[in-house]
């Protein structure tokens, strides 16, 4: 359907700032649910007030963002092919970006609805996939081979075995706090209008800060990945590129260099494209695109010229780095040659995977806003529906304690897990620590929700990339 619009044209452009909308709209609703789970503990017992917590939260969030690098915000976005994230005809890449974002926006609201939480990194990861199966469709290219399976289940993996850690570490957690302490304020519900004393208020109130700053260093780093592909599309000249990385770029040819010998070996069906995106890289092989495309001030190429040099500039290091992805993961190959593809995808990469310092305040700030708005649905859940009793401070402590060592681990060696996802576990093991018992009707409609987020959001942005991209509609 929109392929059928020139890549200049003000339809895409038009829709490139829906997109634009979209994305903060998502990291909105990111707020109401993992962002939630940050401050349900410290609001639910009065430790702090919900303004005073959420502006807290978010601050730290920033920092989490600031210390966490972008590890995981790409590790998302190679699950998608180079032609989605470039298309070849230099086309922005809207199809891809509005089924992403209107498909997880879409479940991310229909379950704070509800009370649900449910987990922001499960929507994407679900449309980022269906986004992924849909253009091997349309390609005619085989599942097996047009589709990172290995990278999707990676991040699954993480995703899947984040929420039993959660579970029976901070079960294990409070139950040595029982034996160690056996009675007093960690055990006992908190009473309306009374906040707890002064240690264990600043326990939760740490804990909430560590969930907070690690929320940061995972969840928030994935949706400056989505902001990055936005404004790449609406500003390509400027940020296609890291205009700062004139080192990276500068070797960028002798990487390509090392490359070609892997691409020629152990190609798959992409190896024609990437075979000619690396000798373009190449110096001499023709004018010298690195030159051209990012240290010409504009004195000798138009601006247009500079966004459409910059633009084919990332597209090859995406068809390259996409090859040497495979190849790293190729049993043919031996574990030197799969070692250098790994090497050189953190080498070719890095102009191209970077995030400036307004796209991660951006990022904060709507994890903040979305906090604000929506905290009340899923910190009522949290402290209220999960167990038969209500969630004692130390039930809360525990559960945060745990998730944020979790959750960090995870942000600092770029695996993407969901917070929602560790904090509701941990707070579901310490109740049956407890003895409290578990309420299972409410666990059963969020495990239900939790199995279903990925085939709905599949499915959801995997018709809408197939009605978007196929030039025959």
């Amino acid at each position: 359907m929109l392929a059928h619009f020139a890549p200049s044209s003000g339809v895409l452009v038009a829709m490139l700032a829906v997109c634009f909308v979209l994305v903060l709209a998502f990291e909105t609703t990111n707020g109401f649910h993992d962002s939630s789970n940050a401050v349900a503990t410290v609001i639910y017992t009065q430790s702090l007030g919900p303004a005073r917590a959420v502006v807290w939260s978010g601050i730290m969030n920033f920092i989490g963002v600031l210390a966490g690098g972008i590890a995981v915000a790409y590790a998302l976005v190679r699950i998608l092919p180079p032609e989605v994230l470039t298309p070849p005809d230099g086309s922005p890449a809207v199809p891809m970006l509005i089924a992403v974002f209107a498909s997880a926006l879409f479940w991310n609201v229909l379950t704070w609805a509800f009370g649900i939480p449910n987990s922001s990194s499960h929507c994407l990861i679900g449309a980022l996939i269906g986004v992924a199966a849909s253009d091997a469709i349309l390609a005619s290219n085989n599942l097996a081979a047009g589709v990172d399976w290995k990278q999707i289940i990676s991040v699954l993996r993480a995703l899947a075995v984040s929420p039993l850690l959660g579970f029976f570490v901070a079960g294990a957690l409070y139950g040595v706090l029982r034996l160690v302490v056996p009675r007093g304020d960690l055990f006992e519900p908190p009473k309306p209008g009374q906040p707890p004393v002064w240690w264990l208020r600043g326990l939760l109130i740490l804990s909430c800060t560590l969930v907070s700053f690690s929320h940061g260093t995972n969840d928030g780093q994935k949706s400056v990945g989505l902001i990055m592909l936005t404004i790449i599309g609406l500003l390509p000249a400027t940020y296609a590129v890291d205009l700062h990385a004139r080192a990276e770029l500068a070797q960028l040819d002798a990487h390509a260099s090392a490359a070609i010998p892997l691409i020629e070996k152990y190609g798959d069906e992409r190896k024609d494209r990437a075979l000619q995106a690396a000798r373009q890289l190449q110096r001499g092989m023709t004018q010298s695109l690195v030159d051209t495309a990012v240290f010409d001030t504009g004195t000798r190429s138009s601006d247009r010229e500079q966004r459409v040099l910059r633009s084919r500039l990332r597209s090859e290091i995406f068809d390259v780095t996409w090859q040497m992805n495979r190849i790293s993961q190729n049993s043919r190959a031996t574990p030197d040659e799969r070692k250098q593809a790994g090497t050189l995808i953190r080498q070719i990469n890095r102009p191209v995977e970077y995030a400036p310092y307004w796209v991660r305040l951006l990022s904060a700030l709507c994890l903040g806003l979305g906090t604000m708005v929506g905290y009340r649905r899923v910190v009522r859940t949290l402290g209220e529906r999960l167990g038969r009793q209500r969630m004692t401070p130390g039930q809360g402590a525990s559960a945060e304690l745990v998730g944020s060592a979790l959750i960090s681990t995870a942000g600092f060696t770029g695996l993407p897990v969901s917070t929602t996802h560790i904090v509701t576990s941990g707070i579901t093991g310490t109740m049956a620590a407890g003895g409290q018992g578990v309420q299972t009707g409410v666990l059963v409609r969020i495990a239900l929700t939790w199995l279903i987020t990925l085939p709905v959001t599949m499915i959801g942005a995997g018709a809408i990339f197939y009605l978007l991209a196929n030039p025959k509609l």
